[in-house]
């Protein structure tokens, strides 16, 4: 098997001192005997596991936040930030606790001991939709390149074009642009960062890019309080717009994009099978998402209290305008590259879970994938590949966001750890958790079909307005 932990799952404080038991690892074995060739492995640290999930968490999807401020107003956009932080906090408890009690060691091992072999492969396969088709979430791995090339080479939103970074000091040419900037960053930082085959091993790489988030959200800051003190900022709206019914539906819409923001469960398991001390995995969970959820609301707020109504779909394309402050050129250029490097650095721990879940689809039955180099390597290789290739055909952020998250994502944040809370196979769940569980997937359900629906017929109507006239 490919899914699976090498160690049996005991009522374990440290980690210390075991050794392989078993044939079956998740990706890499966590201690190898000294004739195998792998070094000795005594366990994650807390602080590493913390930043491995904060930066699963925090993604691209970081962008899309202040756009959802643009359209349920500051009160109520930051209470569904909380809100949904709490239901995530949730589901990942559910998972833990059904992983505890059945002796499973990854997600699609536990969908396997509740729902049976179909079970497991229909996990891994919405991790791979999720990852790979619907691609733009910071967990999805076309996001990140999509971004990077609007970032570094710029993109169009509403028909206006933005100047990327590259573009605008070195003006436009052709190893400035998309498809160049792609292959430049994908050979160069991608490839090796993606090489790695222990999560753990990306914990410095995972601490850097949170930082680099720090850093875009204190310049944002900046930026927001001087023009607030030179009195021009306007008093952003703290409530939702509703004046007909499409704008009543479209408030649905953001829910799949904050569901998408939190999505983490597919490295939870990875980060615990490496943690020294696994008792430590709900503090580093709840730490992680602390962190993050306080990252979500004051780039939301500061962000939409700098552009206001004018907030686009990706926030990020509003710092190429004038801020008409001093230096205002430079600190555009500083916000953007250090989220271009922030990208960089969270794709290969989103990485990690779609090569592990391909190969378990591919080959359930083989050896640990970090046993056979060549297929190590070949899996590797190929989805990149297929990456590189999709990333050029991604016309808008916000679309991928809304679809990505009223999919498959939405099925790995909350309506799988549901099913598998009322499939109960080892009765510990209580009243309560059938009760939270049904709660989550009716709210998963509904608000994801009203926002397919809403997105389908905006899009329906916008082609409908801008189709030419005979």
């Amino acid at each position: 098997m490919t899914i699976g932990d090498i160690t049996p799952k005991k009522e374990r404080k440290s980690r210390r001192s075991k050794h392989v038991v078993d044939d079956t690892a998740p990706l890499l074995p966590k201690r190898q005997d000294e004739d195998a060739g792998y070094d000795e492995f005594n366990g994650a640290s807390f602080t590493g596991a913390v930043f491995n999930l904060s930066t699963t968490i925090v993604g691209a999807g970081i962008m899309a936040l202040p756009a959802t401020m643009k359209v349920l107003g500051l009160i109520l956009g930051i209470a569904m930030i909380i809100f949904m932080a709490f239901l995530t906090d949730a589901s990942i408890e559910f998972l833990l606790r059904f992983s505890r009690a059945g002796k499973t060691t990854s997600y699609g091992s536990l969908m396997g001991d509740a729902f049976g072999k179909y079970g497991r492969i229909f996990l891994q396969i919405c991790v791979l939709v999720n990852n790979i088709v619907c691609s733009h979430c910071v967990h999805d791995y076309y996001c990140l390149l999509v971004l990077e090339g609007d970032v570094l080479s710029g993109t169009s939103s509403s028909g206006v074009h933005h100047a990327g970074v590259l573009e605008g000091w070195f003006g436009e040419h052709w190893w400035n642009g998309r498809t160049f900037v792609l292959i430049v960053t994908t050979l160069g930082i991608f490839s090796p960062l993606a090489c790695f085959k222990r999560i753990d091993s990306l914990r410095f790489t995972s601490a850097l890019s949170v930082a680099l988030a720090v850093v875009f959200l204190v310049i944002t800051v900046g930026i927001a309080i001087i023009k607030l003190i030179s009195g021009t900022i306007m008093m952003p709206r703290l409530l939702p717009d509703v004046t007909d019914l499409t704008s009543f539906w479209r408030l649905f819409t953001v829910v799949p994009v904050l569901v998408t923001a939190y999505i983490c469960h597919y490295n939870v398991h990875s980060i615990d099978n490496e943690l020294e001390d696994s008792t430590q995995i709900k503090p580093v969970v709840r730490t992680a998402l602390a962190l993050c959820s306080t990252v979500y609301i004051m780039t939301s707020f500061f962000g939409f209290l700098l552009f206001g109504d004018s907030t686009l779909d990706d926030v990020l394309a509003n710092f190429d305008t004038d801020l008409g402050i001093p230096y205002g050129s430079l600190l555009n250029d500083a916000v953007r590259v250090s989220y271009a490097a922030h990208l960089m650095l969270v794709f290969p721990i989103v990485f990690y879970p779609l090569r592990l879940n391909m190969d378990g689809l591919l080959f359930p039955s083989a050896r640990p994938l970090a046993l056979p180099n060549m297929r190590f390597a070949f899996t590797t290789v190929g989805l990149i590949t297929l990456i590189f290739l999709g990333a050029n055909f991604i016309p808008s952020i916000w679309d991928a966001f809304q679809f990505t998250g009223a999919t498959a994502a939405v099925c790995l944040g909350f309506i799988f750890p549901a099913a598998v809370t009322l499939r109960d196979r080892h009765s510990i769940a209580t009243k309560k958790d059938k009760i939270l569980a049904i709660f989550m997937i009716v709210l998963a359900v509904f608000s994801n079909v009203v926002a397919v629906y809403s997105d389908a017929y905006a899009m329906f109507k916008k082609n409908s307005v801008t189709e030419p006239t005979a």
